[in-house]
């Protein structure tokens, strides 16, 4: 019987289909969507900036295309991280939380404009300044200057932009959005010079900046209308005010009838001291705070005090470190204060 022949199989390998890998750009979205490509971009961060039937639109077809935002990719082509630090000197204690209007509602202003941009929010105090998160930012900004402008400088030390809540100083070279502490100041005297007061006390640390600028007003004000005597506990809490007023009571021939405190919750402190010494406010002593905080008007008395605009403030601080991200001219600024008058 005759062998059968042997075949050799061969596989047939047919050719591959070539896939073309298509990437959809933003662009191409945008020529899609018929609009900027701004637009597309704001649209997919869910930016207020565009109505929402607009951000539905980009959203719907994105999802179709199959386009995903990499926003990793942007930055790095870009050289940003699209985040800004916000560093808050103040150290927390029990006497003034940080749940006050001084910080909360800076950082309310300063994450509405920021986020309405596209920028990111990165919270931190001094003490915690060499995290990844925060070297990374494209910028600072830093809620209060420290004693002797100390957190300034430590900050400036990065040599990344820069933009400060606080009080001008004599030739800084940085950026400084605050308050007109000054004029404050010169409220405040104007207040007890109507109400014919004529031995005043300062209740502040004037190695702030801020405080500094307040009682250099005041006493400017008061010119020599009356004489003004500064005590500068080292917080700005209700108990360093009742210790500092109690200190000066027990004090032999101390006598006063005004107190202009550098904070509100200093001022609660000195009106509860001088309760407990049954001097009347305002009768035997005149109290004015500063910073008119929601607790000033429901205190007992009613608390006269300067009102800042945090809001404003803190609106108008990411408008200048946007500014300075883009390389534009960017100047200092102080917004204005207005005295509420009540009940001390």
């Amino acid at each position: 019987m005759r062998p059968r022949p042997r075949f050799l199989n061969r596989k047939t390998t047919m050719p591959a289909k070539k896939t073309v890998a298509t990437t959809l750009t933003m662009e191409d979205l945008a020529k899609l969507a018929g609009v900027s490509k701004i637009t597309v971009s704001r649209a997919l961060r869910d930016s207020p900036l565009v109505t929402p039937e607009t951000r539905e639109k980009i959203r719907a077809l994105a999802e179709q295309q199959g386009y995903r935002l990499n926003v990793s990719a942007r930055n790095l082509r870009m050289g940003r991280s699209y985040s800004v630090a916000v560093v808050v000197e103040m150290t927390p204690v029990r006497g003034r939380p940080m749940s006050d209007p001084y910080p909360l509602e800076l950082l309310g202003g300063i994450t509405q404009e920021l986020t309405t941009a596209g920028y990111s929010v990165v919270l931190t105090s001094k003490q915690l300044m060499n995290t990844a998160p925060v070297m990374g930012a494209d910028g600072l900004i830093l809620l209060g200057q420290g004693s002797h402008g100390e957190a300034v400088r430590t900050l400036q030390q990065t040599g990344m932009p820069l933009v400060v809540w606080g009080a001008p100083e004599q030739g800084a070279d940085y950026i400084v959005v605050g308050s007109d502490n000054r004029k404050g100041g010169v409220s405040a005297a104007e207040r007890f010079i109507a109400q014919g007061r004529k031995k005043l006390v300062f209740l502040g640390d004037v190695d702030h900046a801020e405080v500094q600028e307040r009682c250099a007003g005041f006493i400017d004000a008061m010119g020599g209308a009356a004489t003004v005597h500064i005590i500068r506990p080292k917080a700005f809490t209700f108990e360093a005010g009742f210790d500092s007023i109690s200190a000066l009571l027990r004090k032999k021939g101390a006598s006063f009838d005004g107190v202009f405190a550098a904070s509100d919750l200093l001022a609660m402190g000195a009106i509860r001291a001088l309760a407990e010494k049954n001097l009347r406010v305002p009768e035997n002593v005149s109290v004015i705070g500063y910073d008119d905080t929601p607790g000033a008007a429901s205190f007992v008395p009613p608390l006269t005090s300067v009102h800042q605009y945090l809001r404003d403030g803190g609106v108008l601080l990411a408008r200048k470190m946007l500014g300075l991200i883009e390389g534009q001219p960017v100047a200092s600024e102080m917004l204005p204060t207005t005295l509420m008058v009540r009940h001390t």
